[in-house]
């Protein structure tokens, strides 16, 4: 009997990554609990948005912790999807996730930048400035899911492809909801850039997927 070489991965890294995050959420609920009841209802209740919707919104740290959840939770989603359909190496595995961490951070502060730049140059960012933090707001939720998944992919069901296509649909399902309510409650502000929304969601909302899609397939 020929002996069979096993690689153990260590989940260390995982487990500290995971719990970090889980701190930074339990934090932003601790510190700032009234925006948080009116966060945690955000999909059925537009409440949080409406009174939060403000100028620096985006520096408030409530949000700015609950964006790291999502960077830290979204990165390590995209991570055990890469993993489970063996599109990265096996080993580094560490180093695979930083790289994915980075990516993601750097992509998503750019997005903003171009996002609010878009708004300054067309006198309209106050417009741009609701729609993107109400886009922000509806990610950050969606990454509630996401952490349980992830835990769920980690400990309990490795690689469990009906685990990654349940949590994609609520993900596209919640945010579906942010963006129809967000169309419905701005249709008539909306209505005169209707040009400028539709070029807005091929090149920085719809392009990036189909990129990232086509590179995945490929």
């Amino acid at each position: 009997m020929e002996p069979i070489e096993k690689t153990i991965v260590s989940l260390d890294w995982m487990t500290i990554t995971l719990f970090t995050s889980l701190v930074v959420f339990a934090l932003g609920k601790y510190l700032f609990h009234k925006k948080f009841l009116n966060f945690i209802i955000l999909p059925f209740n537009d409440k949080y948005i409406l009174l939060h919707n403000k100028k620096g919104q985006f520096s408030h740290w409530f949000h700015l912790l609950l964006t790291l959840f999502q960077l830290v939770n979204l990165s390590f989603f995209i991570f055990l999807i890469l993993h489970t359909f063996d599109l990265v190496p096996q080993d580094n595995t560490m180093t695979n996730y930083l790289i994915i961490l980075g990516f993601l951070a750097l992509f998503e502060l750019v997005k903003f930048l171009i996002q609010m730049f878009t708004g300054f140059v067309f006198n309209n960012l106050s417009l741009v400035s609701s729609f993107v933090f109400s886009k922000i707001s509806y990610l950050n939720y969606s990454s509630i899911i996401i952490c349980i998944a992830n835990i769920l992919l980690i400990y309990i069901a490795n690689d469990s492809k009906t685990i990654i296509y349940t949590a994609l649909t609520l993900i596209f399902l919640i945010n579906g909801i942010g963006l129809t309510k967000l169309l419905k409650n701005h249709q008539k502000t909306l209505l005169p850039y209707f040009l400028y929304f539709i070029l807005y969601l091929c090149a920085l909302e719809i392009a990036p997927l189909v990129l990232i899609g086509s590179y995945l397939k490929g």
